[in-house]
Protein backbone atom coordinates (compact mmCIF):
# COMPACT_ATOMS: atom_id res chain seq x y z
CA UNK A 1 0.00 0.00 0.00
CA UNK A 2 3.00 2.26 1.14
CA UNK A 3 4.46 1.78 -2.90
CA UNK A 4 1.20 2.54 -4.27
CA UNK A 5 0.79 5.85 -2.78
CA UNK A 6 4.41 6.53 -2.89
CA UNK A 7 4.31 5.77 -6.62
CA UNK A 8 1.01 8.10 -7.04
CA UNK A 9 2.83 10.88 -4.86
CA UNK A 10 5.10 10.32 -8.17
CA UNK A 11 3.18 10.38 -10.95
CA UNK A 12 1.90 13.73 -9.23
CA UNK A 13 4.99 15.23 -9.19
CA UNK A 14 6.31 14.20 -12.31
CA UNK A 15 2.50 15.70 -13.87
CA UNK A 16 3.13 18.96 -11.87
CA UNK A 17 6.68 19.30 -13.74
CA UNK A 18 5.57 18.72 -16.97
CA UNK A 19 2.38 21.70 -16.33
CA UNK A 20 5.23 23.68 -14.90
CA UNK A 21 7.49 23.87 -18.16
CA UNK A 22 4.51 24.07 -20.34
CA UNK A 23 4.99 27.70 -22.45
CA UNK A 24 1.85 28.99 -23.98
CA UNK A 25 2.37 29.15 -27.82
CA UNK A 26 0.06 31.76 -29.77
CA UNK A 27 -2.51 29.10 -30.55
CA UNK A 28 -3.55 28.91 -26.95
CA UNK A 29 -4.70 32.67 -27.48
CA UNK A 30 -5.84 32.84 -30.95
CA UNK A 31 -7.48 29.66 -32.89
CA UNK A 32 -6.91 29.03 -36.93
CA UNK A 33 -10.55 27.55 -38.70
CA UNK A 34 -11.01 26.73 -42.07
CA UNK A 35 -14.68 27.01 -42.96
CA UNK A 36 -15.91 24.27 -45.40
CA UNK A 37 -15.86 25.34 -48.75
CA UNK A 38 -17.88 23.61 -51.54
CA UNK A 39 -16.01 21.55 -54.10
CA UNK A 40 -14.57 23.39 -57.22
CA UNK A 41 -15.08 27.10 -55.85
CA UNK A 42 -11.61 27.95 -55.77
CA UNK A 43 -10.83 30.96 -53.26
CA UNK A 44 -7.50 32.78 -54.67
CA UNK A 45 -9.05 35.64 -53.04
CA UNK A 46 -7.59 38.83 -53.87
CA UNK A 47 -10.69 41.04 -52.05
CA UNK A 48 -13.00 40.77 -49.09
CA UNK A 49 -15.94 42.35 -47.57
CA UNK A 50 -18.18 42.03 -44.21
CA UNK A 51 -21.61 43.28 -45.76
CA UNK A 52 -24.19 45.00 -43.19
CA UNK A 53 -26.10 41.19 -43.28
CA UNK A 54 -23.14 39.61 -41.62
CA UNK A 55 -22.93 38.08 -45.19
CA UNK A 56 -19.17 37.98 -46.25
CA UNK A 57 -18.38 39.01 -50.15
CA UNK A 58 -15.01 37.62 -51.18
CA UNK A 59 -13.78 38.24 -54.63
CA UNK A 60 -11.40 36.21 -56.11
CA UNK A 61 -7.88 36.49 -58.69
CA UNK A 62 -9.99 34.66 -61.42
CA UNK A 63 -12.66 37.08 -61.44
CA UNK A 64 -15.25 36.02 -59.49
CA UNK A 65 -16.97 37.65 -56.37
CA UNK A 66 -19.05 35.20 -53.94
CA UNK A 67 -21.48 36.28 -51.54
CA UNK A 68 -20.49 33.87 -48.49
CA UNK A 69 -23.98 33.63 -46.01
CA UNK A 70 -23.37 32.63 -42.36
CA UNK A 71 -19.83 32.69 -43.09
CA UNK A 72 -18.82 31.90 -39.57
CA UNK A 73 -21.54 28.70 -38.82
CA UNK A 74 -20.10 25.42 -39.61
CA UNK A 75 -21.79 25.38 -42.44
CA UNK A 76 -21.55 28.34 -44.60
CA UNK A 77 -23.43 29.12 -48.23
CA UNK A 78 -21.70 30.15 -51.15
CA UNK A 79 -23.40 32.09 -53.84
CA UNK A 80 -22.00 33.15 -56.96
CA UNK A 81 -22.59 37.11 -57.00
CA UNK A 82 -20.20 38.41 -59.80
CA UNK A 83 -17.84 36.69 -62.66
CA UNK A 84 -16.30 37.30 -65.54
CA UNK A 85 -13.73 40.22 -64.07
CA UNK A 86 -9.67 40.63 -64.75
CA UNK A 87 -7.94 40.08 -61.32
CA UNK A 88 -9.65 41.78 -58.56
CA UNK A 89 -7.46 42.36 -56.15
CA UNK A 90 -9.64 44.69 -53.18
CA UNK A 91 -13.44 44.49 -52.62
CA UNK A 92 -15.43 47.26 -50.79
CA UNK A 93 -19.23 47.92 -50.21
CA UNK A 94 -21.28 51.30 -50.16
CA UNK A 95 -24.80 51.81 -50.62
CA UNK A 96 -26.12 48.66 -51.63
CA UNK A 97 -22.90 48.00 -54.24
CA UNK A 98 -20.06 46.55 -54.26
CA UNK A 99 -17.17 47.94 -55.57
CA UNK A 100 -13.36 45.84 -57.10
CA UNK A 101 -10.96 47.17 -58.44
CA UNK A 102 -9.78 45.34 -61.94
CA UNK A 103 -6.42 45.88 -63.75
CA UNK A 104 -7.35 48.97 -64.93
CA UNK A 105 -10.61 49.97 -63.75
CA UNK A 106 -12.80 50.80 -60.97
CA UNK A 107 -15.81 49.12 -61.31
CA UNK A 108 -19.40 48.95 -59.32
CA UNK A 109 -21.26 46.04 -59.33
CA UNK A 110 -24.87 46.07 -58.23
CA UNK A 111 -27.97 43.54 -58.02
CA UNK A 112 -30.74 45.75 -59.27
CA UNK A 113 -33.93 43.15 -59.54
CA UNK A 114 -33.13 41.68 -56.09
CA UNK A 115 -32.51 37.96 -57.90
CA UNK A 116 -28.91 37.58 -55.86
CA UNK A 117 -26.78 38.41 -58.71
CA UNK A 118 -25.13 41.22 -60.27
CA UNK A 119 -27.06 42.64 -63.63
CA UNK A 120 -25.14 45.86 -63.56
CA UNK A 121 -21.47 46.10 -64.25
CA UNK A 122 -20.46 50.03 -64.28
CA UNK A 123 -17.34 51.48 -64.85
CA UNK A 124 -16.84 54.61 -62.30
CA UNK A 125 -13.48 55.51 -63.40
CA UNK A 126 -10.83 53.51 -66.57
CA UNK A 127 -6.94 54.11 -66.08
CA UNK A 128 -4.43 52.91 -68.76
CA UNK A 129 -2.57 49.87 -68.64
CA UNK A 130 0.20 48.87 -70.72
CA UNK A 131 -0.64 45.06 -70.73
CA UNK A 132 2.58 44.37 -68.23
CA UNK A 133 1.58 41.25 -66.02
CA UNK A 134 3.00 43.54 -63.23
CA UNK A 135 0.64 46.05 -63.31
CA UNK A 136 -2.01 44.61 -60.42
CA UNK A 137 -4.70 47.41 -59.21
CA UNK A 138 -5.41 47.44 -55.61
CA UNK A 139 -8.49 48.67 -53.69
CA UNK A 140 -10.95 50.41 -53.51
CA UNK A 141 -10.35 51.84 -49.69
CA UNK A 142 -13.76 54.22 -49.27
CA UNK A 143 -12.79 57.62 -47.56
CA UNK A 144 -15.67 59.69 -45.31
CA UNK A 145 -16.72 61.68 -48.14
CA UNK A 146 -17.28 58.82 -50.41
CA UNK A 147 -14.41 59.12 -52.48
CA UNK A 148 -12.01 55.72 -53.32
CA UNK A 149 -8.24 55.04 -53.30
CA UNK A 150 -7.25 52.87 -55.17
CA UNK A 151 -3.33 51.77 -55.31
CA UNK A 152 -1.55 50.93 -58.72
CA UNK A 153 1.52 48.81 -59.41
CA UNK A 154 4.29 49.69 -61.76
CA UNK A 155 5.74 46.88 -64.41
CA UNK A 156 8.85 45.92 -64.99
CA UNK A 157 11.78 47.02 -67.51
CA UNK A 158 12.33 45.96 -70.98
CA UNK A 159 16.11 46.36 -71.62
CA UNK A 160 16.43 46.91 -67.52
CA UNK A 161 14.13 44.01 -66.74
CA UNK A 162 14.90 44.32 -63.24
CA UNK A 163 13.56 48.04 -62.64
CA UNK A 164 10.30 49.15 -61.99
CA UNK A 165 8.64 51.18 -64.60
CA UNK A 166 5.67 53.48 -65.22
CA UNK A 167 4.91 52.37 -68.37
CA UNK A 168 1.66 54.31 -68.95
CA UNK A 169 -0.09 57.03 -66.70
CA UNK A 170 -0.58 56.82 -62.69
CA UNK A 171 1.35 53.46 -62.37
CA UNK A 172 3.13 53.40 -59.16
CA UNK A 173 0.43 55.99 -57.70
CA UNK A 174 -2.14 56.35 -55.32
CA UNK A 175 -5.28 57.39 -56.65
CA UNK A 176 -7.89 59.28 -55.54
CA UNK A 177 -11.54 58.99 -57.57
CA UNK A 178 -14.33 60.95 -56.27
CA UNK A 179 -17.89 59.56 -55.83
CA UNK A 180 -19.00 60.96 -59.25
CA UNK A 181 -16.14 59.51 -60.99
CA UNK A 182 -12.93 62.52 -61.59
CA UNK A 183 -9.48 61.27 -60.69
CA UNK A 184 -6.75 62.72 -58.17
CA UNK A 185 -4.08 61.63 -58.62
CA UNK A 186 -3.17 61.70 -54.94
CA UNK A 187 0.64 60.40 -54.74
CA UNK A 188 3.65 58.61 -55.86
CA UNK A 189 6.25 56.73 -55.36
CA UNK A 190 4.37 52.93 -54.93
CA UNK A 191 6.08 50.20 -55.92
CA UNK A 192 3.65 47.26 -55.42
CA UNK A 193 1.84 48.69 -52.86
CA UNK A 194 -0.64 45.51 -51.93
CA UNK A 195 -1.39 46.46 -48.22
CA UNK A 196 -3.79 49.70 -47.98
CA UNK A 197 -6.02 50.42 -45.30
CA UNK A 198 -8.44 53.02 -44.37
CA UNK A 199 -8.15 53.63 -40.67
CA UNK A 200 -10.15 56.33 -38.54
CA UNK A 201 -10.64 58.20 -41.81
CA UNK A 202 -6.99 58.35 -42.75
CA UNK A 203 -5.01 56.50 -46.02
CA UNK A 204 -2.52 54.36 -45.32
CA UNK A 205 -0.71 51.67 -47.19
CA UNK A 206 2.27 49.42 -47.35
CA UNK A 207 4.17 48.38 -49.74
CA UNK A 208 6.70 45.68 -50.60
CA UNK A 209 10.92 45.21 -51.07
CA UNK A 210 11.80 45.41 -54.46
CA UNK A 211 14.61 48.24 -55.86
CA UNK A 212 14.68 51.51 -53.91
CA UNK A 213 12.40 49.99 -51.28
CA UNK A 214 14.55 48.17 -48.65
CA UNK A 215 11.84 46.66 -46.41
CA UNK A 216 8.22 46.54 -46.44
CA UNK A 217 6.21 49.27 -44.15
CA UNK A 218 3.43 51.01 -42.86
CA UNK A 219 3.05 55.00 -44.84
CA UNK A 220 0.08 57.16 -43.62
CA UNK A 221 -0.14 58.72 -47.09
CA UNK A 222 -1.16 62.43 -47.28
CA UNK A 223 -1.53 64.14 -50.58
CA UNK A 224 1.40 64.97 -52.66
CA UNK A 225 3.10 62.97 -51.00
CA UNK A 226 6.39 60.33 -52.77
CA UNK A 227 7.39 57.18 -50.81
CA UNK A 228 10.57 55.77 -52.14
CA UNK A 229 10.01 54.44 -55.78
CA UNK A 230 11.07 57.14 -58.37
CA UNK A 231 9.05 55.31 -61.54
CA UNK A 232 5.76 56.98 -60.84
CA UNK A 233 7.50 60.51 -61.20
CA UNK A 234 7.48 60.34 -64.97
CA UNK A 235 3.99 62.09 -64.47
CA UNK A 236 4.64 64.83 -62.00
CA UNK A 237 4.84 67.32 -65.11
CA UNK A 238 1.37 66.56 -65.82
CA UNK A 239 -0.97 69.64 -65.07
CA UNK A 240 -3.20 67.65 -61.77
CA UNK A 241 0.14 66.15 -60.35
CA UNK A 242 0.08 67.68 -56.92
CA UNK A 243 3.61 66.34 -56.67
CA UNK A 244 6.09 68.37 -58.64
CA UNK A 245 9.70 66.40 -57.77
CA UNK A 246 10.63 65.68 -61.14
CA UNK A 247 12.95 62.28 -62.02
CA UNK A 248 15.51 63.78 -62.95
CA UNK A 249 16.13 66.08 -59.51
CA UNK A 250 15.86 63.02 -57.73
CA UNK A 251 18.50 60.80 -59.68
CA UNK A 252 21.08 64.06 -59.10
CA UNK A 253 20.35 63.16 -55.60
CA UNK A 254 20.43 59.44 -55.28
CA UNK A 255 22.65 57.87 -58.37
CA UNK A 256 19.86 55.51 -60.23
CA UNK A 257 23.17 53.37 -61.04
CA UNK A 258 22.19 52.99 -64.73
CA UNK A 259 25.90 51.53 -66.15
CA UNK A 260 26.73 49.89 -69.07
CA UNK A 261 28.94 47.45 -69.87
CA UNK A 262 31.61 47.36 -72.80
CA UNK A 263 28.74 46.08 -75.09
CA UNK A 264 26.39 48.89 -74.11
CA UNK A 265 24.54 47.00 -72.15
CA UNK A 266 22.54 47.67 -68.60
CA UNK A 267 24.44 45.83 -65.80
CA UNK A 268 22.19 45.23 -63.00
CA UNK A 269 22.90 46.77 -59.90
CA UNK A 270 24.13 44.75 -56.81
CA UNK A 271 24.81 45.37 -53.54
CA UNK A 272 28.08 47.25 -52.07
CA UNK A 273 28.88 45.44 -49.02
CA UNK A 274 31.91 48.09 -48.97
CA UNK A 275 29.84 51.34 -49.39
CA UNK A 276 30.06 53.56 -46.24
CA UNK A 277 28.69 56.87 -47.93
CA UNK A 278 25.35 55.11 -48.31
CA UNK A 279 22.04 57.46 -48.63
CA UNK A 280 19.10 56.87 -46.62
CA UNK A 281 15.21 57.53 -47.63
CA UNK A 282 14.59 59.98 -44.69
CA UNK A 283 18.21 61.84 -45.57
CA UNK A 284 16.75 63.23 -48.87
CA UNK A 285 13.50 64.84 -47.06
CA UNK A 286 15.44 67.79 -45.78
CA UNK A 287 16.37 68.45 -49.80
CA UNK A 288 12.62 67.39 -50.60
CA UNK A 289 10.05 68.01 -48.38
CA UNK A 290 7.58 65.59 -50.24
CA UNK A 291 9.22 61.96 -49.08
CA UNK A 292 7.53 60.29 -47.35
CA UNK A 293 8.86 57.60 -44.80
CA UNK A 294 7.11 54.98 -43.13
CA UNK A 295 5.69 55.24 -39.95
CA UNK A 296 6.65 52.03 -39.03
CA UNK A 297 9.07 49.85 -41.30
CA UNK A 298 8.27 46.17 -41.04
CA UNK A 299 11.85 44.48 -41.18
CA UNK A 300 12.31 42.54 -44.13
CA UNK A 301 12.25 38.64 -43.39
CA UNK A 302 11.04 39.22 -39.37
CA UNK A 303 7.68 40.44 -40.10
CA UNK A 304 7.03 39.72 -43.23
CA UNK A 305 7.91 39.51 -46.69
CA UNK A 306 5.44 40.52 -49.08
CA UNK A 307 3.27 43.13 -47.09
CA UNK A 308 -1.03 42.83 -47.17
CA UNK A 309 -3.95 43.92 -45.74
CA UNK A 310 -4.10 47.04 -43.25
CA UNK A 311 -7.11 47.22 -40.65
CA UNK A 312 -7.40 48.60 -37.24
CA UNK A 313 -9.37 46.47 -34.17
CA UNK A 314 -12.42 48.11 -33.27
CA UNK A 315 -13.84 44.89 -31.55
CA UNK A 316 -13.10 47.12 -27.70
CA UNK A 317 -11.78 43.93 -26.10
CA UNK A 318 -13.49 41.52 -27.89
CA UNK A 319 -10.60 40.42 -29.67
CA UNK A 320 -7.78 40.57 -27.00
CA UNK A 321 -5.97 43.01 -25.47
CA UNK A 322 -5.18 45.03 -28.61
CA UNK A 323 -8.07 47.04 -29.02
CA UNK A 324 -7.40 50.16 -31.54
CA UNK A 325 -4.10 48.95 -33.08
CA UNK A 326 -3.09 48.16 -36.51
CA UNK A 327 -2.87 44.26 -37.78
CA UNK A 328 -0.96 43.75 -41.10
CA UNK A 329 -1.04 40.64 -43.57
CA UNK A 330 2.00 39.11 -45.08
CA UNK A 331 1.10 37.46 -48.28
CA UNK A 332 4.74 35.67 -48.06
CA UNK A 333 5.00 34.62 -45.12
CA UNK A 334 1.52 33.60 -44.23
CA UNK A 335 0.96 35.55 -41.25
CA UNK A 336 -0.15 38.69 -39.37
CA UNK A 337 2.06 40.99 -37.74
CA UNK A 338 0.14 43.48 -35.39
CA UNK A 339 0.72 47.54 -35.21
CA UNK A 340 0.84 50.18 -32.57
CA UNK A 341 0.72 53.98 -33.55
CA UNK A 342 1.64 56.54 -31.69
CA UNK A 343 1.85 60.88 -32.75
CA UNK A 344 4.85 62.38 -31.63
CA UNK A 345 5.21 66.13 -33.18
CA UNK A 346 2.20 65.68 -35.05
CA UNK A 347 3.38 62.00 -37.18
CA UNK A 348 2.45 58.87 -36.53
CA UNK A 349 5.26 56.50 -35.52
CA UNK A 350 5.50 53.28 -33.09
CA UNK A 351 6.25 49.82 -32.86
CA UNK A 352 6.07 46.56 -34.76
CA UNK A 353 5.06 43.11 -33.42
CA UNK A 354 4.29 39.53 -34.21
CA UNK A 355 1.05 38.41 -34.04
CA UNK A 356 -0.35 35.06 -35.56
CA UNK A 357 1.46 32.75 -38.00
CA UNK A 358 0.73 29.34 -39.45
CA UNK A 359 -1.71 29.74 -41.77
CA UNK A 360 -2.42 27.81 -45.05
CA UNK A 361 -1.42 29.90 -47.75
CA UNK A 362 -0.06 33.95 -48.63
CA UNK A 363 -2.72 36.19 -46.81
CA UNK A 364 -3.91 39.17 -48.59
CA UNK A 365 -6.86 40.64 -47.66
CA UNK A 366 -8.72 40.43 -44.01
CA UNK A 367 -12.24 41.44 -42.53
CA UNK A 368 -13.89 41.90 -39.60
CA UNK A 369 -17.14 39.40 -38.64
CA UNK A 370 -20.00 40.05 -36.53
CA UNK A 371 -19.17 38.19 -34.25
CA UNK A 372 -15.57 39.80 -33.65
CA UNK A 373 -13.48 37.10 -35.07
CA UNK A 374 -11.34 37.94 -38.13
CA UNK A 375 -11.54 36.39 -41.29
CA UNK A 376 -8.73 35.80 -43.37
CA UNK A 377 -8.76 35.66 -47.20
CA UNK A 378 -5.43 33.72 -48.78
CA UNK A 379 -4.05 33.44 -52.11
CA UNK A 380 -0.09 31.99 -53.44
CA UNK A 381 -0.43 31.45 -56.53
CA UNK A 382 2.40 32.62 -58.86
CA UNK A 383 3.59 34.76 -55.35
CA UNK A 384 4.75 31.76 -53.01
CA UNK A 385 3.74 31.88 -48.99
CA UNK A 386 5.67 29.57 -46.62
CA UNK A 387 1.89 28.20 -46.35
CA UNK A 388 2.16 25.83 -49.33
CA UNK A 389 -1.90 26.03 -50.49
CA UNK A 390 -2.48 27.82 -53.09
CA UNK A 391 -6.20 29.19 -51.86
CA UNK A 392 -8.00 29.62 -49.12
CA UNK A 393 -10.53 31.16 -46.95
CA UNK A 394 -9.61 30.97 -42.70
CA UNK A 395 -10.81 32.52 -39.76
CA UNK A 396 -9.04 33.76 -36.56
CA UNK A 397 -10.87 33.59 -33.45
CA UNK A 398 -9.77 34.72 -29.88
CA UNK A 399 -10.25 32.45 -27.23
CA UNK A 400 -10.86 34.59 -24.31
CA UNK A 401 -6.96 34.34 -22.80
CA UNK A 402 -5.31 36.98 -22.50
CA UNK A 403 -1.16 36.34 -23.69
CA UNK A 404 1.96 37.86 -21.54
CA UNK A 405 2.70 40.42 -24.23
CA UNK A 406 4.22 43.84 -24.56
CA UNK A 407 0.85 45.36 -25.30
CA UNK A 408 2.65 48.53 -26.53
CA UNK A 409 6.24 50.91 -26.94
CA UNK A 410 5.91 54.92 -26.57
CA UNK A 411 8.71 56.58 -27.32
CA UNK A 412 9.96 59.08 -24.14
CA UNK A 413 12.59 61.78 -24.74
CA UNK A 414 15.46 59.56 -22.68
CA UNK A 415 14.11 55.94 -23.94
CA UNK A 416 11.21 54.02 -24.45
CA UNK A 417 8.18 52.79 -22.07
CA UNK A 418 6.94 49.47 -22.74
CA UNK A 419 3.30 48.35 -21.07
CA UNK A 420 2.70 45.00 -20.63
CA UNK A 421 -0.55 43.40 -21.05
CA UNK A 422 -0.38 41.73 -17.40
CA UNK A 423 1.60 42.67 -14.62
CA UNK A 424 5.49 41.33 -14.78
CA UNK A 425 7.76 39.91 -12.54
CA UNK A 426 9.26 42.86 -10.68
CA UNK A 427 12.54 41.38 -10.14
CA UNK A 428 13.11 40.31 -13.79
CA UNK A 429 11.69 43.40 -15.21
CA UNK A 430 14.04 45.56 -12.89
CA UNK A 431 17.33 43.94 -13.85
CA UNK A 432 18.70 45.54 -17.16
CA UNK A 433 20.09 42.06 -18.38
CA UNK A 434 16.48 41.73 -19.23
CA UNK A 435 16.24 44.31 -22.26
CA UNK A 436 18.78 45.13 -25.45
CA UNK A 437 18.25 47.57 -27.91
CA UNK A 438 20.13 47.99 -31.03
CA UNK A 439 19.28 50.65 -33.99
CA UNK A 440 19.36 49.85 -37.85
CA UNK A 441 18.07 51.08 -40.87
CA UNK A 442 18.29 50.23 -44.54
CA UNK A 443 19.68 51.82 -47.70
CA UNK A 444 17.84 53.76 -49.88
CA UNK A 445 18.95 52.54 -53.51
CA UNK A 446 18.30 51.23 -57.00
CA UNK A 447 19.03 47.31 -56.03
CA UNK A 448 16.24 45.15 -55.17
CA UNK A 449 15.60 44.99 -51.01
CA UNK A 450 18.60 46.27 -48.34
CA UNK A 451 20.68 44.47 -45.98
CA UNK A 452 20.28 46.78 -42.44
CA UNK A 453 22.88 49.43 -42.20
CA UNK A 454 24.15 51.78 -39.35
CA UNK A 455 23.60 48.68 -37.04
CA UNK A 456 24.10 50.19 -33.17
CA UNK A 457 23.49 48.50 -30.25
CA UNK A 458 21.95 51.07 -27.43
CA UNK A 459 23.25 50.90 -24.00
CA UNK A 460 20.58 50.39 -21.23
CA UNK A 461 21.44 52.73 -18.12
CA UNK A 462 18.62 52.06 -15.88
CA UNK A 463 14.74 50.91 -16.04
CA UNK A 464 11.86 52.20 -13.62
CA UNK A 465 9.23 49.16 -13.31
CA UNK A 466 5.39 50.75 -12.09
CA UNK A 467 4.00 50.23 -9.08
CA UNK A 468 1.03 48.10 -10.71
CA UNK A 469 3.67 46.05 -12.82
CA UNK A 470 2.07 46.90 -15.94
CA UNK A 471 4.57 49.18 -17.46
CA UNK A 472 8.40 49.84 -17.49
CA UNK A 473 9.85 52.75 -18.78
CA UNK A 474 13.78 52.40 -20.10
CA UNK A 475 16.54 54.75 -20.11
CA UNK A 476 18.19 54.31 -23.27
CA UNK A 477 21.71 55.54 -24.74
CA UNK A 478 22.09 56.32 -28.15
CA UNK A 479 18.97 57.08 -29.46
CA UNK A 480 18.75 57.80 -33.13
CA UNK A 481 15.76 59.60 -34.92
CA UNK A 482 14.36 57.74 -38.78
CA UNK A 483 15.96 55.06 -37.34
CA UNK A 484 14.37 51.53 -36.21
CA UNK A 485 15.16 50.28 -32.35
CA UNK A 486 14.90 46.50 -32.17
CA UNK A 487 13.79 45.81 -28.25
CA UNK A 488 14.35 42.65 -27.37
CA UNK A 489 12.89 41.45 -23.48
CA UNK A 490 13.69 37.60 -23.46
CA UNK A 491 14.27 38.18 -19.76
CA UNK A 492 11.05 39.31 -18.81
CA UNK A 493 8.28 36.71 -16.88
CA UNK A 494 4.74 37.91 -16.07
CA UNK A 495 4.35 38.03 -11.97
CA UNK A 496 1.09 35.08 -12.35
CA UNK A 497 2.24 32.31 -13.69
CA UNK A 498 6.13 33.27 -14.67
CA UNK A 499 5.45 33.00 -18.46
CA UNK A 500 7.97 34.60 -21.19
CA UNK A 501 6.81 36.83 -23.32
CA UNK A 502 4.87 35.27 -26.12
CA UNK A 503 6.84 37.34 -28.98
CA UNK A 504 9.97 39.23 -27.14
CA UNK A 505 10.94 41.36 -29.65
CA UNK A 506 9.67 44.93 -30.84
CA UNK A 507 10.44 46.77 -33.36
CA UNK A 508 10.06 50.76 -32.94
CA UNK A 509 10.47 53.17 -35.64
CA UNK A 510 12.12 56.30 -33.93
CA UNK A 511 11.03 58.95 -36.50
CA UNK A 512 11.06 62.32 -33.94
CA UNK A 513 12.25 62.36 -30.62
CA UNK A 514 9.42 63.42 -28.15
CA UNK A 515 10.16 66.45 -25.90
CA UNK A 516 9.17 66.48 -21.90
CA UNK A 517 11.18 65.43 -18.74
CA UNK A 518 13.63 62.81 -18.51
CA UNK A 519 13.53 60.85 -15.91
CA UNK A 520 15.35 61.07 -12.11
CA UNK A 521 18.70 58.71 -11.87
CA UNK A 522 17.62 58.24 -8.82
CA UNK A 523 13.93 56.63 -9.40
CA UNK A 524 15.95 54.28 -11.64
CA UNK A 525 16.88 50.48 -11.05
CA UNK A 526 20.24 49.66 -12.34
CA UNK A 527 20.52 45.75 -11.34
CA UNK A 528 21.88 43.32 -12.76
CA UNK A 529 22.68 39.77 -12.93
CA UNK A 530 25.49 39.89 -14.05
CA UNK A 531 28.76 41.47 -14.46
CA UNK A 532 30.56 42.22 -17.60
CA UNK A 533 33.99 41.68 -18.00
CA UNK A 534 34.25 45.82 -18.83
CA UNK A 535 32.46 45.95 -15.91
CA UNK A 536 34.91 44.02 -13.98
CA UNK A 537 38.29 46.10 -15.20
CA UNK A 538 36.46 49.19 -14.49
CA UNK A 539 35.72 48.15 -10.58
CA UNK A 540 39.17 47.07 -9.81
CA UNK A 541 41.40 48.52 -7.32
CA UNK A 542 44.59 50.04 -8.18
CA UNK A 543 47.46 51.30 -6.48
Amino acid sequence: MKRYFFSLLLLATFAGQVMAQYVPTEADYYKILTPAVPEGILLEIGGMVTLPSGDLAVATRRGDVWLIENPTSGTPNFRKFASGLHEILGLAFKDGSLYCAQRGELTKLTDKNGDGKADSYEAVYVWPVSGHYHEYSYGPKIAPDGSFFVTTNVAFGDEEWWRGESKVPYRGWTLRITPDGQLDPYATGMRSPCGIGMIDGEFFYADNQGDWMGSGGVVHLRRGDFTGHPAGLRWTGLPNSPVKLTTQQLYAAADPQQVRDKDGRFIKPENNEKETNWKTLASLKSKFPEVRTPAVWLPHGVLGISNSEIINDPTNGQFGPFAGQLLVGDQGQSKIMRVFLEKVKGEYQGAAFDFRSGFQSGILRMAWAHDNSLMVGETNRGWGSSGDANQGLQRLIWSGKTPFEMKAVRAMPDGFEVEFTMPVNKATAENLDAYQVRSFIYKYHPVYGSPTVGEKVCGIKGVKVSADGLKARLVVDGLRETYIHELTLDGIKSQEGQLPLLHSKAYYTLNALPDGEKIAVNELSTKRSTTTASEKVATTKTD
